[in-house]
Protein backbone atom coordinates (compact mmCIF):
# COMPACT_ATOMS: atom_id res chain seq x y z
CA UNK A 1 0.00 0.00 0.00
CA UNK A 2 2.91 2.07 0.49
CA UNK A 3 4.56 1.60 -3.04
CA UNK A 4 1.13 2.56 -4.33
CA UNK A 5 0.88 6.15 -2.44
CA UNK A 6 4.57 6.88 -2.98
CA UNK A 7 4.60 5.81 -6.54
CA UNK A 8 1.01 8.46 -6.71
CA UNK A 9 2.73 11.36 -5.31
CA UNK A 10 5.75 10.50 -7.25
CA UNK A 11 3.58 10.90 -10.31
CA UNK A 12 2.16 14.44 -9.26
CA UNK A 13 5.34 15.77 -8.06
CA UNK A 14 6.44 14.55 -11.64
CA UNK A 15 3.94 15.93 -13.58
CA UNK A 16 3.81 19.33 -12.49
CA UNK A 17 6.51 20.97 -15.19
CA UNK A 18 6.46 24.21 -16.06
CA UNK A 19 2.70 24.98 -14.75
CA UNK A 20 3.31 24.00 -11.04
CA UNK A 21 6.36 26.44 -10.94
CA UNK A 22 4.51 29.77 -10.86
CA UNK A 23 3.10 30.61 -7.21
CA UNK A 24 -0.14 31.89 -7.10
CA UNK A 25 -0.35 34.99 -5.40
CA UNK A 26 -2.70 35.38 -2.39
CA UNK A 27 -4.87 38.39 -2.73
CA UNK A 28 -7.09 38.21 0.78
CA UNK A 29 -8.52 35.36 2.61
CA UNK A 30 -12.23 35.02 4.48
CA UNK A 31 -13.59 32.93 6.81
CA UNK A 32 -16.86 31.38 5.80
CA UNK A 33 -17.62 28.73 8.92
CA UNK A 34 -16.31 29.38 12.61
CA UNK A 35 -14.34 26.52 14.42
CA UNK A 36 -13.78 26.22 17.86
CA UNK A 37 -9.84 25.79 18.29
CA UNK A 38 -8.68 25.16 15.24
CA UNK A 39 -8.45 27.01 12.02
CA UNK A 40 -11.89 28.20 9.86
CA UNK A 41 -13.36 27.36 6.91
CA UNK A 42 -12.23 29.54 4.34
CA UNK A 43 -12.49 31.05 0.78
CA UNK A 44 -9.18 32.47 -0.53
CA UNK A 45 -8.66 34.60 -4.10
CA UNK A 46 -5.70 34.15 -5.53
CA UNK A 47 -3.97 35.41 -8.57
CA UNK A 48 -1.85 34.32 -11.24
CA UNK A 49 -0.22 35.19 -14.76
CA UNK A 50 -0.69 33.09 -18.00
CA UNK A 51 3.10 32.22 -18.34
CA UNK A 52 3.07 32.19 -21.78
CA UNK A 53 0.38 35.15 -22.63
CA UNK A 54 2.11 38.39 -21.70
CA UNK A 55 -1.22 40.55 -20.76
CA UNK A 56 -3.28 37.71 -19.46
CA UNK A 57 -4.18 37.70 -15.50
CA UNK A 58 -6.78 35.18 -13.66
CA UNK A 59 -7.97 35.38 -10.48
CA UNK A 60 -9.59 31.76 -8.98
CA UNK A 61 -11.24 31.64 -5.34
CA UNK A 62 -10.96 28.13 -4.06
CA UNK A 63 -12.30 26.98 -0.19
CA UNK A 64 -9.91 25.93 2.45
CA UNK A 65 -10.79 23.01 4.98
CA UNK A 66 -10.12 24.11 8.82
CA UNK A 67 -10.69 22.11 11.42
CA UNK A 68 -7.54 19.59 12.78
CA UNK A 69 -7.35 17.86 8.98
CA UNK A 70 -7.13 21.41 7.85
CA UNK A 71 -4.61 22.48 10.39
CA UNK A 72 -2.87 19.37 9.91
CA UNK A 73 -2.75 19.96 6.14
CA UNK A 74 -4.70 16.39 5.39
CA UNK A 75 -7.90 17.60 4.23
CA UNK A 76 -9.42 16.43 0.90
CA UNK A 77 -10.60 20.37 -0.32
CA UNK A 78 -13.72 20.22 -1.93
CA UNK A 79 -14.21 20.83 -5.99
CA UNK A 80 -15.60 24.31 -5.84
CA UNK A 81 -13.16 27.31 -7.48
CA UNK A 82 -14.34 30.09 -9.68
CA UNK A 83 -12.09 31.57 -11.94
CA UNK A 84 -12.15 35.03 -13.76
CA UNK A 85 -9.45 35.70 -16.49
CA UNK A 86 -8.93 39.33 -18.13
CA UNK A 87 -6.47 41.08 -20.24
CA UNK A 88 -4.74 43.58 -17.94
CA UNK A 89 -2.01 44.75 -20.55
CA UNK A 90 -1.17 44.65 -24.34
CA UNK A 91 -1.60 40.66 -25.95
CA UNK A 92 2.03 39.17 -26.35
CA UNK A 93 2.25 35.17 -26.65
CA UNK A 94 5.45 34.07 -25.71
CA UNK A 95 5.24 30.57 -27.99
CA UNK A 96 3.14 27.96 -29.57
CA UNK A 97 0.47 26.17 -27.32
CA UNK A 98 -2.26 23.39 -28.08
CA UNK A 99 -5.89 23.26 -27.41
CA UNK A 100 -5.66 22.88 -23.21
CA UNK A 101 -2.38 23.04 -22.75
CA UNK A 102 -1.73 23.53 -18.49
CA UNK A 103 -1.32 27.43 -17.49
CA UNK A 104 -1.38 26.51 -13.81
CA UNK A 105 -1.86 23.02 -11.39
CA UNK A 106 -2.06 22.58 -7.44
CA UNK A 107 -2.90 19.40 -4.92
CA UNK A 108 -5.97 19.79 -3.52
CA UNK A 109 -5.40 16.74 -1.09
CA UNK A 110 -2.86 14.90 -0.37
CA UNK A 111 -2.80 12.46 -2.63
CA UNK A 112 -5.44 12.19 -5.21
CA UNK A 113 -6.80 15.38 -6.09
CA UNK A 114 -5.35 18.18 -8.50
CA UNK A 115 -6.84 21.40 -9.94
CA UNK A 116 -5.84 23.08 -13.34
CA UNK A 117 -6.26 25.67 -15.22
CA UNK A 118 -5.59 25.50 -18.81
CA UNK A 119 -5.84 27.27 -22.07
CA UNK A 120 -7.67 27.57 -25.28
CA UNK A 121 -7.89 29.59 -28.22
CA UNK A 122 -11.49 30.27 -30.46
CA UNK A 123 -10.21 30.91 -33.33
CA UNK A 124 -13.37 32.33 -35.15
CA UNK A 125 -13.88 35.06 -32.26
CA UNK A 126 -10.04 35.73 -31.42
CA UNK A 127 -10.67 34.61 -27.91
CA UNK A 128 -8.78 32.88 -25.27
CA UNK A 129 -10.73 30.51 -23.14
CA UNK A 130 -9.80 29.50 -19.86
CA UNK A 131 -10.89 26.34 -17.78
CA UNK A 132 -11.08 25.32 -14.59
CA UNK A 133 -11.46 22.26 -12.75
CA UNK A 134 -10.44 19.80 -10.16
CA UNK A 135 -9.44 16.20 -10.77
CA UNK A 136 -8.71 12.71 -8.87
CA UNK A 137 -7.12 9.84 -9.52
CA UNK A 138 -10.04 7.72 -9.00
CA UNK A 139 -12.81 9.91 -10.89
CA UNK A 140 -13.19 12.80 -12.02
CA UNK A 141 -15.14 16.22 -11.09
CA UNK A 142 -17.88 17.36 -13.34
CA UNK A 143 -17.23 21.12 -11.53
CA UNK A 144 -15.74 23.26 -13.25
CA UNK A 145 -15.30 27.16 -14.39
CA UNK A 146 -14.62 29.00 -17.29
CA UNK A 147 -13.46 32.20 -18.59
CA UNK A 148 -12.66 34.09 -21.85
CA UNK A 149 -10.61 36.76 -22.67
CA UNK A 150 -11.33 38.69 -26.36
CA UNK A 151 -7.92 39.85 -27.55
CA UNK A 152 -9.06 43.24 -28.17
CA UNK A 153 -6.00 46.86 -28.59
CA UNK A 154 -4.18 48.05 -25.30
CA UNK A 155 -2.78 51.74 -25.55
CA UNK A 156 -1.90 53.19 -28.83
CA UNK A 157 -0.70 49.62 -30.01
CA UNK A 158 -3.75 48.59 -33.10
CA UNK A 159 -2.02 45.63 -33.75
CA UNK A 160 -3.54 42.85 -32.38
CA UNK A 161 -2.23 39.23 -32.19
CA UNK A 162 -4.53 36.18 -33.20
CA UNK A 163 -4.39 33.45 -31.22
CA UNK A 164 -4.94 30.93 -33.80
CA UNK A 165 -1.39 32.04 -35.19
CA UNK A 166 0.08 30.54 -31.74
CA UNK A 167 -1.96 27.39 -32.09
CA UNK A 168 0.06 24.32 -32.68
Amino acid sequence: MRRVAGLALAGLVLSGGAAAAQEPNLIFKKSTVWKFLTPDDKLAVYGIDDPLVDGVACHYTTPEKGGVSGMFGVAEEVSDISLACRQVGPIAFKGKFDQGDVVFREGRSFFFKRMQIVRGCDTKRNVLVYLVYSDKLIDGSPKNSTSTVPIQPWGAAADVPRCADYLR
